[in-house]
């Protein structure tokens, strides 16, 4: 799953959101880190709505434009719960070989040409 795919399916899982609306939540989910343009948003939506992840909730007319609100799908929601499973897992997995390295003394600041034991000098 993309990272843009996630923080949308994220922003609307608590509830049904229009195209702007996702836009400001993912920049607010990521910190800002995450800034989708209204093409990429598009993409993304019509691929998870082609993967069945989310539908078309409603359309509303607001200041003479029609607004499009989605939401997730049953699918939608197991997607984003087993990818956040999946993310939280490999997060757990990195920072436990950064606590073994700050254990091992020299483990981590070793350069690459260090020839280590087997082809070491005597």
């Amino acid at each position: 799953m993309t990272q843009a795919a996630f923080f949308v399916l994220t922003a609307l899982a608590d509830q049904p959101r229009h195209g702007y609306g996702i836009l400001r939540e993912v920049e607010d989910l990521s910190d800002g880190t995450v800034q989708l343009r209204v093409g990429t948003l598009y993409g993304v939506l019509d691929r998870l709505t082609a993967d069945g992840l989310i539908v078309l909730d409603r359309e509303e007319v607001h200041e003479g434009r029609l607004r499009r609100y989605y939401r997730l799908t049953g699918e939608g929601t197991a997607a984003l719960d087993a990818e956040a499973e999946r993310m939280a897992a490999g997060a757990s997995a990195a920072k436990q070989r950064i606590a073994e390295g700050r254990r091992t003394p020299g483990a981590a600041a070793r350069p690459a040409t260090d020839p280590g034991l087997a082809g070491g000098l005597a």
